[in-house]
C-alpha cells in the first residue's frame, strides 16, 4: 500500500486519488571522501574559505500578516446517500475515550492507513470534508485541489475573518489535481500572486498556510527539499518537495517564497502514520498558472495531443537500440489517424527533442506536448534504426477519454516453449478472447514467468509482437531471434509488447 496520500479533506473514493508511489525506505551511506588536491602555494591558501550567505529571517510574521488574509478554508459537503457509499469511518489513532477522540471525529481524523483525508459523518447524515485554498483576484476566484471538492454537492469558502461564502465550481482538472472556485463578495477580496516556481532552489525557505485537521489559519515553515519529484500522481508530475509541516486538510493551500508569492500548491504527503513526517509535495506554480488560466477562461483545460504511447528508454533498451545511454522517449505505439501518424512517426522511434525541449525522459515529452496549443506545428527529432531524423508535427487537441481495456491473464494450462524464463505459447482466437484483444493482434503470448526471468519486465498475458524489430508468430521464432542477438554479442534485445491492448 502506498503511503503517499493527498492531504485534503474530501472523503469519497480516495483510493483513486492516492498517489501510487512506493517508498520502502532510504539507505544512507556514510564514509570518508578523499579528494586529491595540489599542494598549497602558501599558508594563506590552506585556510578554509568562508562562504557568505543571506541572513536568516528573524521572524516570518511580516510575511504571514501580508499573505494570510487571502488564504481560505474550503468546506465540501456531500449528501447522506453519498456519505453512505463511503462506508464506516476508519479507526482513529487514539484509544476509545481519549480526550482527542471527539475533536478528531468532529474535524475529520486521518486514517492510520493513509487512504483518506476526511471522514464522512455517521450513516444517514451529511458528510463534510475540509481543505484549503487561496484567492487569486479581487473578484473572488479561489484555487484549491480537485480532490478537495470532487463530487461535492455544495462548496463553501470561509475567509480569514470568519466570513463564510457559498462557492461555485468554475472548472477542475483531475490530471493536475487543480480546481477553480468563484465566490461573490460585496467588497474586493485580498488576493495572492503566483511566483516563478522555476526559480525555487533546493534549500530555499518556504512558508505554508492552510487548514490542517480543520484548525484553520495554521502557518508552518521549512525549505525546498527537492525538485521535480515524480510520485505517480498523474501524467504531469513535477512536484516540489518540502519539509514544512503539511497535514491532512492542508490540500489546496499555498506555499510561499520569502517575497510572499505562491510558488506551490500543497497536495500530498508521504506518511506511514497519517501525520506529517516532513515529506510534503506541492504542485509548482508555473504548472498551476497555465491550468488555472484555462479554467478561468474556458472552465476546462485543453491540451495538445501527439497520439503516441511512449515508454522509458532504460539503459538496456538504449543498448539494444544502439543509443548512448538511456534517454529519450520510446514510441511503443502510434494511434491511427493521430497527428503522430500523419507526420510519419513510427513504432520504435526514440524521440530526443520536441520543439525547444530536450526529451531526457517520458515526463519531458508528456508535459511539453500537453502545454502545446492545438493546431501548432512542432519539429520533433527522433532516432530511427540508428539514424537521426526530424519530423514536423501539427499537434491536435487531446481527446476527452483515453482508456485501455482490462483483461484477465491467459489460461494457466497453456502449453509452450520456455525462453529466458518466459513460458511462451501461440496466440489463438481463444486466448485473444480471454485477453480481450482484437482479432488482428498477432504475436506470441507469455503464459508464465519463472524465476529464471529475473527482473525482466514481462508478465503473464503480455503478447510479444516483435523481437529485435522483427515480428514473431511462434515461440520458436522468439527463441531464434534471442539466440541470434546473443550470437552477435548483444547483451540486450528489444521486445515490443502488447499489454491489455496497449
Amino acid at each position: 500500500m502506498s503511503n503517499v496520500t493527498p492531504v485534503r479533506g474530501a472523503p469519497k473514493r480516495r483510493l483513486r486519488h492516492t498517489v501510487a508511489a512506493v517508498m520502502l525506505g532510504t539507505t544512507v551511506l556514510t564514509g570518508t571522501a578523499l579528494l586529491s588536491t595540489p599542494p598549497a602555494a602558501n599558508a594563506a591558501s590552506e585556510a578554509p574559505v568562508a562562504v557568505a550567505g543571506p541572513e536568516l529571517p528573524r521572524s516570518f510574521s511580516p510575511l504571514v500578516q501580508r499573505v494570510q488574509p487571502a488564504v481560505v478554508t474550503i468546506t465540501a459537503r456531500h449528501s447522506a446517500a453519498r456519505t453512505a457509499e463511503r462506508g464506516p469511518m476508519p479507526p482513529l489513532p487514539f484509544p476509545p475515550g481519549s480526550p482527542f477522540e471527539e475533536f478528531f471525529r468532529r474535524f475529520g481524523a486521518p486514517s492510520p492507513f493513509g487512504d483518506d483525508d476526511g471522514q464522512p459523518g455517521p450513516q444517514g447524515r451529511e458528510g463534510t470534508a475540509l481543505g484549503s485554498g487561496f484567492v487569486i483576484d479581487a473578484g473572488g476566484h479561489v484555487v484549491t485541489n480537485n480532490h478537495v471538492v470532487d463530487d461535492a454537492d455544495s462548496i463553501s469558502v470561509t475567509l480569514d475573518d470568519g466570513t463564510e461564502l457559498p462557492a461555485k465550481l468554475v472548472g477542475r482538472d483531475p490530471k493536475t489535481d487543480l480546481a477553480l472556485l468563484k465566490v461573490e463578495s460585496d467588497k474586493p477580496l485580498p488576493y495572492l500572486e503566483f511566483g516563478d516556481s522555476d526559480q525555487a532552489k533546493v534549500g530555499d525557505w518556504v512558508v505554508a498556510v492552510g487548514n490542517p485537521f480543520g484548525l484553520g489559519g495554521t502557518v508552518t515553515t521549512g525549505i525546498v527539499s527537492a525538485r521535480g519529484r515524480n510520485i505517480d500522481a498523474g501524467p504531469y508530475d513535477d512536484f516540489i518537495q518540502t519539509d514544512a509541516a503539511i497535514n491532512r486538510g492542508n490540500s489546496g493551500g499555498p506555499m510561499f517564497d520569502l517575497d510572499g508569492r505562491v510558488i506551490g500548491i500543497n497536495t500530498a504527503i508521504y506518511s506511514p502514520n497519517g501525520g506529517s513526517v516532513g515529506i510534503g509535495f506541492a504542485i509548482p506554480s508555473n504548472l498551476a498558472k497555465t491550468v488555472v488560466a484555462q479554467l478561468k477562461e474556458n472552465g476546462r483545460v485543453e491540451r495538445g495531443w501527439l497520439g503516441v504511447r511512449i515508454q522509458e528508454v532504460t539503459p538496456e533498451i538504449g543498448t539494444a537500440l544502439g543509443l548512448d545511454g538511456g534517454h529519450g522517449a520510446l514510441v511503443a505505439d502510434v494511434t491511427l489517424g493521430s497527428p503522430a501518424a500523419a507526420a510519419g512517426l513510427e513504432q520504435g522511434d526514440v524521440i530526443l527533442r520536441y520543439g525547444d525541449t530536450a526529451v531526457d525522459d517520458v515526463r519531458d515529452l508528456t508535459r511539453a506536448v500537453a502545454e502545446t496549443r492545438p493546431d501548432k506545428s512542432v519539429s520533433v527529432k527522433v532516432v530511427r534504426q540508428g539514424n537521426e531524423k526530424s519530423l514536423d508535427v501539427r499537434i491536435g487537441a487531446m481527446p476527452d477519454d483515453d482508456q485501455v481495456a482490462s483483461a484477465d491473464g491467459p489460461s494457466a494450462t497453456a502449453s509452450g516453449d520456455v525462453v529466458k524464463g518466459l513460458k511462451l505459447a501461440r496466440l489463438d482466437d481463444r486466448t485473444r478472447a480471454s485477453l480481450g484483444l482484437d482479432e488482428n493482434v498477432e504475436g506470441v503470448v507469455v503464459a508464465g514467468v519463472s524465476a529464471e526471468a529475473g527482473r525482466l519486465p514481462v508478465q503473464p498475458g503480455d503478447v510479444i509482437v516483435k523481437v529485435a524489430g522483427k515480428r514473431v508468430s511462434s515461440p520458436a521464432e522468439v527463441a531464434k531471434r534471442v539466440a541470434g542477438a546473443e550470437k552477435e554479442g548483444s547483451n540486450a534485445v528489444l521486445l515490443l509488447i502488447n499489454r491489455h491492448g496497449a
